[in-house]
């Protein structure tokens, strides 16, 4: 209990001092950071190359909460493993255009489908847990309080990510295209699957009132992993986790239009007690190509403030927990500041006398 009070107490008061030291001054991008980041800044004659987009997505320039703030119900603060919003409206902007169809088949408290619907996209999510799903519907709520229209472009389901194409074709039936008068079916409708899965690790909304006073649980029982069900993919590790993942993208590949994009947003963690980093963005580049998805691109969702001369961490509590205790055991760990960020594309296939259609670049 004492060893757990001074944990707590260090991490209250040093966490903001927590410094990440650039590899080189950083001094240059204080008054370009903007320019540096941003997806197409003015050409001028000291650099040639402004508008080409970058491989790395500064997400973490505001906090999680501030991001949310006003925009998502409170309560969603309190989902373990919330996708960012700026990152999720980056990746929409990137690799799609209004009007597509957005799908998330893990959707959580729909992060994916609230920002595509802001950007005039049609966007439908699949979720397991009733808790989280009809969060997601409040959030949506939220947002199109005053447009019945724009509410009715976005919808969640409350199921299983691996009967996605059946729950598309069912309840997303009013966001699919007609197709020559047939029935709309989901088999090739979508734009862009954007998701965020489980990291095959433990995570859990934290006990704030047990951190303050520094004694107590800090898990919150009923958000570890996810949820109390053990059936759910967030109690997944190992070799469980990859055969449960592997219907998923295949459903996900089904469903995307040829040319279409998949973002998978991971990150390789490691686990509470130490060990070997898991290469999780390798294994879910492995299932993806075996789905039939051609590996497109890697973005690094930069998890760290671009501030002055330095680049200063966000991490989350639970990763500040165990990165002191490792380092405090003499390990030469470094704390990992980015998500990957995986992109994906499903082949075009050639079709004799077809029409010239635009095909988009990588960013």
């Amino acid at each position: 209990m004492e060893q757990g009070k001074r944990e707590v107490g260090a991490l209250n008061r040093h966490r903001r001092r927590w410094r990440c030291v650039p590899c080189e001054p950083l001094g240059h991008l204080s008054s370009k950071a903007g320019a540096l980041f941003n997806r197409r800044p003015p050409l001028t004659n000291e650099r040639k190359t402004a508008d080409l987009p970058l491989a790395v997505w500064p997400c973490a320039q505001r906090t999680s909460q501030w991001q949310r703030y006003k925009r998502y119900l409170p309560e969603s603060n309190r989902h373990p493993g919330k996708m960012l919003p700026a990152l999720a409206r980056r990746a929409v902007e990137d690799y799609s255009d209004p009007g597509d169809l957005i799908l998330d088949p893990m959707c959580g408290i729909g992060t994916t489908l609230v920002e595509a619907s802001r950007l005039g996209r049609r966007a439908f999510g699949i979720e397991l847990e009733p808790r989280w799903a009809q969060l997601a519907i409040g959030n949506l709520d939220h947002l199109h309080a005053e447009d019945s229209r724009a509410r009715a472009r976005a919808h969640v389901a409350e199921g299983d990510a691996r009967e996605l194409g059946r729950l598309l074709t069912v309840e997303g039936r009013a966001l699919l295209e007609a197709r020559s008068g047939v029935r709309p079916i989901a088999s090739g409708a979508v734009n862009l699957v954007l998701t965020s899965p489980p990291y095959a690790c433990e995570l859990a909304d934290v006990r704030t009132e047990n951190k303050v006073r520094g004694g107590g649980p800090l898990r919150r029982p009923d958000t570890t992993n996810y949820s109390r069900d053990r059936r759910n993919l967030g109690h997944a590790r190992g070799s469980r986790y990859l055969e449960a993942m592997a219907p998923i993208y295949r459903a996900c590949a089904s469903v995307l239009k040829p040319g279409g994009f998949m973002v998978c947003v991971t990150k390789d963690m490691r686990s509470a007690g130490g060990g070997a980093l898991r290469n999780l963005s390798g294994e879910t580049i492995e299932l993806c190509e075996s789905a039939g998805l051609t590996y497109w691109q890697r973005v690094i969702g930069l998890l760290a403030t671009v501030r002055d001369d330095e680049l200063v961490m966000r991490p989350s509590f639970w990763q500040t927990l165990h990165a002191r205790r490792r380092r405090a055991n003499g390990d030469r760990t470094q704390v990992v500041a980015h998500e990957d960020v995986l992109v994906f594309r499903k082949p075009v296939v050639a079709v004799k006398e077809a029409s010239p259609t635009t095909i988009r670049k990588a960013a």
